[in-house]
């Protein structure tokens, strides 16, 4: 082989060299875990096999010794749920895809040899080796577009996280409830069984009818299949929240915080609620920067697209007397058929599409955000009631009738129905607070994080006119 044509293997072996990265699938990981920490609370862990693990699990084995919160729900979800820890796997695959888009293709080597057709002659041998040089001129694009989608990647991953967190604490809340709805029916059944015995004994003594002893017969039978029906609501709702917990067998007799928590104080920091889902909800983000890699694969398009293809060889040569001849080559497309314009057609055709979809996505996390609003304060309000004007007027009654009973003026149904009527407004109170802790978990989901704790809504950034491609600095995108 002549030295000319090693000198450019061995350079195009160099530019190969020169594209290569490493591989640190977990090099985004500390970013993601920051943003869930500060919108979440919890810590996110993405277990490898190795040392630190041992640390997860004893941490894992510690909360669960005690009764759960929906802050420690959401911790062990984070720490333990084998379909978010799969998740994680999606940053090496980008991570990967962005390294490979900062590499050349191998150079390709091929060997012709041709034989006289008559005589001794020595055969004819010719020797190249060529490399598609568009790639090259490309590379800064493509490994633009590549990192435009590796950052799209880590802000998806990342609202995968909070999807989990908030669908944790819906569940948390609605396995709480339908446990402490339990509570209720029972006290239902225990109520409308004295009811029941006590118009058997009226009953027999001929002091009562027998259309009042079917009614609390009746009563009594549908209380029963209330909490028939309550039972088995709560073991779903708690078959729920332990697939989410990634719990099973002896760790799934989890415990749960006896009562839902009661209202806060007050609920702040809603005045510029679509302010703030604007500038936290995830999905919009990652939008915003899959709109920059469409436009970035656009430039990539539109520069080299008819290219595709072309070469660059040296090719060798030994003729029948032993000497060699050895230069450059080229291959370039001819763009007579192809002229790459249905290429270029086809990306900006995805560069509108794409801004439409995050305008379109925008309008829809204001509308979520403002929905969830309504809901949480429509729901404390309900819970607000109930708490403060029900519950008390049902709990008077209840005692008015029992001097009433004391004095024998009403009867011992009334008092019964009295204790009826209080249960059932305990548990629709019960109803009213755990809706309204799911709707604070969908406003938390709307906004993409917590809720403001006590900051002034005015420290908020304006950010109501805002449009998508601003926040990303990629308004220039729609424009093509």
């Amino acid at each position: 082989m002549p030295s000319r044509l090693i000198i450019a293997v061995v350079s195009m072996a160099g530019l190969g060299i020169a594209g290569c990265a490493s591989l640190e699938p977990r090099q985004a990981f500390p970013e993601i875990a920051s943003v869930v920490q500060d919108r979440t609370g919890a810590r996110a862990v993405w277990n490898q096999g190795t040392d630190s693990d041992a640390e997860v699990r004893s941490a894992l084995h510690d909360m669960l010794s005690k009764d759960l919160t929906p802050d420690s729900a959401v911790q062990i979800a984070l720490l333990n749920n084998r379909t978010l820890q799969g998740t994680y796997e999606e940053l090496g695959i980008a991570q990967a895809e962005l390294v490979q888009a900062g590499l050349l293709s191998n150079p390709v080597f091929s060997a012709l040899v041709r034989f006289p057709d008559a005589g001794n002659g020595k055969p004819d041998v010719e020797l190249s080796v060529s490399q598609n040089f568009v790639e090259l001129l490309s590379l800064q694009l493509r490994k633009n577009v590549a990192a435009a989608q590796y950052e799209a990647a880590k802000v998806r991953v990342t609202g995968e996280v909070l999807s989990l967190a908030a669908d944790v604490k819906h569940a948390f809340y609605t396995t709480q409830g339908a446990e402490q709805m339990l509570e209720m029916r029972r006290s239902v059944v225990d109520a409308t069984a004295a009811s029941f015995d006590a118009a058997k004994r009226l009953r027999e003594a001929g002091n009562t009818t027998e259309l009042s002893l079917a009614n609390e017969q009746a009563l009594y039978g549908q209380a029963r299949l209330d909490l028939a029906q309550a039972e088995v609501q709560a073991v779903k709702d708690r078959e729920r929240l332990l697939v989410l917990l990634g719990l099973w067998g002896p760790q799934s007799n989890i415990k749960l915080a006896h009562r839902l928590p009661a209202l806060p104080p007050q609920d702040v920091g809603l005045d510029n609620i679509e302010s703030l889902a604007v500038r936290q909800r995830l999905d919009l983000t990652a939008a915003v920067k899959e709109l920059d890699a469409t436009y970035q694969s656009l430039g990539l398009t539109r520069q080299f697209t008819w290219l595709d293809g072309a070469e660059l060889s040296v090719d060798g040569e030994r003729g029948t007397d032993g000497s060699w001849v050895t230069g450059p080559g080229v291959s370039v497309p001819v763009p007579i058929f192809d002229t790459g314009a249905a290429k270029v057609s086809i990306a900006q055709a995805r560069v509108r599409q794409a801004t439409e979809r995050v305008h379109a996505l925008a309008v829809q996390v204001r509308s979520d955000a403002r929905s969830a609003r309504v809901e949480m304060l429509a729901a404390r309000e309900r819970a607000n009631y109930y708490q403060e004007t029900v519950l008390p007027l049902r709990r008077k009654i209840t005692q008015q009738t029992q001097l009433q009973y004391n004095a024998m003026i009403s009867g011992v149904f009334q008092l019964l129905q009295a204790k009826r009527d209080e249960i059932d407004a305990g548990r629709d109170y019960v109803e009213s607070l755990r809706d309204y802790w799911l709707a604070r978990t969908e406003l938390e989901r709307a906004v993409g994080g917590r809720l403001p704790s006590g900051e002034s809504p005015s420290t908020m950034p304006a950010m109501d006119n805002m449009t998508p491609d601003q926040m990303n600095q990629a308004g220039h995108a729609h424009k093509n």
